[in-house]
């Protein structure tokens, strides 16, 4: 097949759906076209070396990358954001309807900015079969990243932008999403149901791997010989750290915390750790990518944090997919798709979302459970991303999709 792929987000951005789904459906015999913007992600500024303008065009084998201007904007401030937002969307209407003229199929990569260029993308749609990967629901998305606010005219925008998420949804020939509720969430906005598929996330299997972690990664997460809980990535406001640091207060004597990363609330979580003496809670800052798998591995437990509100119960966070593809057991703070997840498959401890009592009970459990029960933990935890999240399940329903939303459009069913 010729396949067009339309994603705001695109490596060398850490956008590792796209640009992996990219490069294996190339390795399978399909010609790719991408068109993306310049990279900006996640600190808003242009990366170096790069320079915006709008015939930027690279070709190897069969993969195309076109990339077009927007304003370099995703950061902090919500008035920057929606500029890039915009702007990327004008540049795709400009650009995609010559650029993608002749693929047999548009995959869309459905974070925001391509939820605004409605115009265009419905005019695609109408023209080529389309299949949405949804990662996000909007517009609560625009809400809680304070896109929209609470004033009449942010009332008027979060209006516009659901009506405008119900026409494209129903305008697809098929959407992915990462998670069971949320295909439920996405049905009742409009979708058809027989057109929505649940395609867990994968994740870059060449970093996250199972191996021996080295004494000098045991050293780099403090490990004392003593069950030591990890928690890898953002520490924002969608994880809040703070209730994992009162929990770990708690077992003081039994398990050490370990919080390797950075984020907004990192000095808040900093100051309430001194507050209440936890000496058992150790911040390490970021780490290179190709260190994290024997970091992962250096700990018993890896920890997955999420907030109590209701679109985060409808996704799977990405470090649940890393640490599994470790072979890493797991101990979450979280509801809904990402704690049943956890218990169906038994590869690790579960509790309700900021609940630092609760968390606190199951770090005391995590302390005393034996290592050949954490071993079998383990053992399925690995298991269980093969069977379920590896990239090639995930790209084989992707392909499946793709293949069948041409089927249906022109009546015929592409070479695999």
């Amino acid at each position: 097949m010729k396949i067009g792929i339309l994603s705001y987000f695109f490596p060398p951005e850490p956008a590792f759906i796209p640009g992996s789904l990219a490069e294996e459906l190339v390795a399978r015999g399909h010609e790719v076209r991408v068109l993306t913007g310049f990279p900006d992600y996640p600190g808003g500024q242009l990366y170096p070396g790069w320079r915006q303008r709008w015939k930027h065009q690279t070709s190897s084998e069969r993969l195309t990358v076109r990339r077009v201007p927007r304003y370099p904007g995703h950061d902090a401030s919500a008035t920057r954001m929606m500029a890039s937002y915009l702007s990327f969307a004008g540049s795709v209407a400009l650009v995609a309807p010559r650029y993608l003229a002749g693929v047999d199929v548009l995959y869309v990569y459905q974070p925001p900015a391509t939820t605004f260029a409605a115009a265009g993308l419905l005019r695609l749609l109408r023209q080529i079969p389309t299949v949405l990967h949804v990662q996000e629901l909007w517009p609560e998305t625009a809400s809680r990243s304070t896109v929209a606010g609470a004033g009449t005219a942010d009332r008027l925008l979060h209006g516009g932008l659901a009506s405008t998420v119900r026409r494209i949804y129903q305008a697809a020939s098929g959407i992915a999403v990462i998670a069971p509720s949320m295909r439920e969430l996405v049905v009742s906005r409009g979708a058809d149901e027989a057109k929505v598929r649940v395609i867990l996330n994968w994740t870059d299997e060449r970093v996250f791997r199972p191996t021996t972690a080295s004494a000098a990664a045991r050293q780099a997460i403090g490990h004392r010989g003593r069950c030591t809980v990890m928690h890898a990535g953002d520490m924002g406001p969608f994880q809040r750290v703070e209730t994992a640091v009162r929990a770990a207060a708690q077992v003081n004597g039994q398990l050490d915390l370990v919080l390797v990363g950075s984020g907004s609330e990192e000095q808040q979580a900093r100051r309430l750790a001194a507050e209440l003496g936890a000496g058992n809670v150790r911040f390490v800052g970021p780490r290179p990518p190709e260190q994290m798998a024997e970091l992962y591995n250096a700990a018993e437990y890896q920890l997955v944090l999420l907030r109590d509100l209701p679109t985060l119960r409808g996704t799977v966070p990405a470090k649940l997919q890393a640490a599994l593809s470790c072979g890493s057991p797991v101990v979450v703070s979280a509801g809904g798709d990402t704690a049943d997840l956890v218990e169906r498959t038994r590869v690790g401890l579960s509790c309700p979302p900021e609940d630092w009592q609760a968390l606190a009970d199951r770090f005391a459990l995590a302390a005393v459970i034996p290592a050949e029960a954490r071993a079998e933990m383990s053992h399925r935890a690995r298991e269980s991303y093969l069977q379920r999240m590896s990239m090639r399940a995930g790209v084989d329903e992707v392909e499946q999709m793709l293949g069948e939303a041409v089927a249906r459009r022109r009546g015929w069913k592409p070479a695999r």
